[in-house]
């Protein structure tokens, strides 16, 4: 078990892994914690909440906070995952379609990812928004040698 490089954590960061955010929440309950599809580039990390005009509980949160952590894990062997506690850095409720493009296209077949940012960029409600958090603290592990 050793810790990731820079590079190999960018690398695996740039695969296309479901993340996982924490964030603070509010009335004495635990944080709050969901899964969230992201992109990784120039060392931030992208994702949004409140799809199809559904309030998101996690908007609110995360604007409140303004930080969050966020884990990323790869569940074959070989084991990896990376955490990041990270500041909230931008929050756009209006992103372009190429911004929301950049994470969808992760995920979902060129014409399906389009589609998706082109609908929620088209007719803005107000719920959608495309944040961006940048990583302060990070920890990683790789089992490839267990």
């Amino acid at each position: 078990m050793k810790a990731l490089s820079p590079t190999e954590r960018d690398a695996f960061l740039s695969e296309p892994h479901v993340g996982v955010l924490s964030v603070a929440s509010d009335d004495g309950r635990p944080p709050l914690t969901v899964p969230v599809w992201y992109a990784y580039a120039d060392g931030v990390i992208t994702f949004f909440t409140g799809t199809q005009g559904r309030k998101a509980r996690k908007t609110r949160l995360i604007e409140r906070a303004g930080v969050l952590s966020f884990c990323v894990q790869k569940t074959e062997f070989p084991y990896r995952y990376v955490t990041a506690e990270c500041t909230v850095v931008g929050a756009e409720r209006e992103p372009s379609v190429e911004k929301v493009l950049a994470v969808t296209s992760r995920y979902l077949p060129a014409d399906a990812a389009r589609g998706f940012a082109e609908a929620e960029t088209s007719n803005p409600t107000g719920t959608f928004v495309l944040f961006t958090a940048r990583p302060d603290r990070w920890s990683s592990v790789d089992f490839a040698g267990e």
